[in-house]
This record gives structure tokens, C-alpha cells and sequence, in this order.
């Protein structure tokens, strides 16, 4: 499983290091105590720096089939209103997460969106539940599944889908540590794009001063060139801007340029 891990982290340009140190980690653990431990401190020290999203899902995937002894897990996240598979432990279930999103029918897209845990101990008796999951899920040697949200307060933004190993079952102390774990991601998630929507806004508010800069000095250039009031080179500007259908900053920066004179603004008309 490590290597269908790594061979998929290539395949998709990905550093694997941090990944392949987390199993190892969880292996080398003298008991579960210590492997989770260890994962949360390094989780932890993974959101108070710059992070890879895409990593730190990865990482608890990987962590997710480790400690709790799993075939096979797989991440959904909702983005721009549709779910995507964004981690998975290996090729069977990656494969089986991408086709519950394709037929839209399965446990990962109920818990998603009930935002509650969804669990089939027996998917030969819930053939009738998940109609075309449950008989793929089956063919693929999973017998049962349980699914998580992930969820803050009333926001859900995808869900952590896990098949046990043969006749296993998930207990509920186990689903209780992966709903932890599911929490964690949601957490890193959202504190992402958080960060992303401020620097964005930070952008927006950069570009709105850089902006009247460019404005201003037009008007200054106008002003002294032409011996016009503030308020009539400004206007000028913006008539003309308002006439071409051109961004006002455009215009701005082509009389700084010296493309564009007040002539040309006013088609050689008086400016008062």
C-alpha cells in the first residue's frame, strides 16, 4: 500500500517524503497511543506553518489506514460546488471514491450531505441502499464502510470514506478518532482558504491604492501641462473613459506614458 501510495504521489508530481515518513512513523509506533501522538504533533506543527493542503490530506489518509488497520480510505472535498476525490490511500480506492462522485450514489456523498457519520456493516445486505456502489464496492474486496464528514459547526465541505479489511468492522472508538482525524483536515482546509480569500482581499485593496496613484498623477500631468483645474482633468479622464469603455486606470496610464494628451481626451475641445 505504501508503494501504490508512492507511485501515485509521482504520478501526480508530488513530493512523497513527508507522506512515506508518516507511515513509517505509525509503523515504527510501539503502540496506537504513541502513533497518534506523534501524528497530531505533526499535523499540528503542519497548520501553524505555510502548508500544502493537497500533503496534509494526504498524510491523514495515509495515517487514517495505519492506525486504524484499514484496506483502504479516500477524501472527498466540495470545490466550486462539486465533490472531487482529492487523497486516497490506493489505486481500489481512489477508483472507488471517483466513481461515487460520477454516479452520485454512495456512502461518502451521504454523509456529505446529511453532515453525519454513514455506516454499512454488511454492503451485501445494503444492495438495495447504494444500488450501484454497494456491487463495485463488493467487487473490489471491500465488505463494508464507514464514511465521516467533514464538518465545522454547520459548513461541510466533503467527507473521509473507509473500508476495513475483509470481515472487519469499524468500532465506535474508531470512529470516533477517524471523525478526529476528519476534523483536523477540515480545520486545515478551511484555514486555507481563509488565508487565500485575505490575500486576496489584500490583492484587491493593493490594486484599488496602486490604482488612484496612477489617477492622481494623471491628474497632476494634466493640470500642469494644460493649466486645467484638478476636477477638470479628472474629468476629462473619466469621459473619455466612459466613451472607449476603457478601465479609468488604463486611460490614467497612457497619459502618464504620454500616449494620450488632453486633445485627445476632449477631441480638441476647451476643458473649463
Amino acid at each position: 500500500m505504501a508503494g501504490e501510495r508512492s507511485s501515485h504521489r509521482s504520478a501526480h508530481g508530488r513530493e512523497v517524503g513527508a507522506q512515506l515518513h508518516l507511515g513509517e512513523m505509525v509503523e515504527r509506533a510501539s503502540s496506537r497511543e504513541q502513533a497518534l501522538s506523534e501524528l497530531f504533533v505533526v499535523l499540528a506543527d503542519g497548520l501553524v506553518a505555510d502548508y500544502d493542503v493537497v500533503d496534509l490530506l494526504d498524510q491523514l489518509v495515509a495515517a487514517c489506514v495505519g492506525i486504524l488497520g484499514l484496506a483502504g480510505a479516500g477524501l472527498l472535498l466540495v470545490d466550486h460546488g462539486s465533490l472531487a476525490v482529492v487523497a486516497a490511500s490506493n489505486k481500489d480506492a481512489r477508483q472507488l471514491e471517483a466513481f461515487e462522485v460520477k454516479i452520485d450514489d454512495g456512502p461518502c456523498l451521504d454523509s456529505f450531505r446529511t453532515g453525519a457519520a454513514v455506516t454499512s456493516n454488511d454492503l451485501r445486505a445494503d444492495r438495495a441502499r447504494w444500488p450501484f456502489f454497494a456491487p463495485v464496492a463488493l467487487a473490489a474486496g471491500f465488505e463494508s464502510v464507514t464514511a465521516v464528514p467533514l464538518r465545522l459547526r454547520e459548513e461541510t465541505i466533503g467527507s473521509l470514506g473507509m473500508f476495513p479489511r475483509g470481515s472487519d468492522l469499524i468500532t465506535a472508538a474508531d470512529q470516533r478518532l477517524a471523525q478526529a482525524f476528519a476534523d483536523v483536515a477540515t480545520i486545515g482546509v478551511l484555514q486555507r482558504r481563509s488565508a487565500e480569500h485575505s490575500a486576496m482581499l489584500t490583492d484587491q485593496l493593493q490594486h484599488a491604492v496602486d490604482s488612484r496613484v496612477v489617477i492622481e498623477q494623471a491628474k497632476g500631468v494634466l493640470a500642469e501641462r494644460h493649466t486645467v483645474s484638478l476636477d477638470a482633468a479628472f474629468d476629462a479622464l473619466r469621459r473619455y473613459a466612459r466613451s472607449h469603455n476603457a478601465k479609468l486606470t488604463h486611460i490614467a496610464s497612457a497619459v502618464l506614458g504620454g500616449d494620450l494628451h488632453l486633445g485627445d481626451l476632449t477631441g480638441g475641445g476647451a476643458v473649463s
